[in-house]
């Protein structure tokens, strides 16, 4: 338990940001999902615009720090590649 007024709204902050950053996260992976879905069907002009939605959102994650950079590049460019194998 914390001793400290400073700690306990430590504790309470955490908490909260806990929450939206799940919410992101999994905002982020409903998006991805979106993408492997398009891409699995084999419809190449529905991957494509599954893929335009998605980067923006891979790329507010790392802004918010949910994503770390690299590992948003990466899946980009992997998904990108295969979206690319398509067409």
């Amino acid at each position: 338990m914390a001793n400290h007024k400073s700690a306990e709204k430590r504790i309470r902050r955490n908490e909260r940001r806990r929450e939206i950053n799940k919410a992101r996260v999994s905002r982020i992976r409903t998006f991805l999902k979106r993408v492997e879905l398009a891409i699995a069907s084999g419809d190449s002009a529905s991957a494509r615009e599954a893929l335009k939605a998605a980067q923006p959102e891979i790329q507010r994650g790392v802004t918010r720090g949910v994503y770390h950079r690299n590992t948003a590049a990466r899946t980009i460019s992997r998904l990108s590649k295969r979206v690319k194998a398509l067409a």
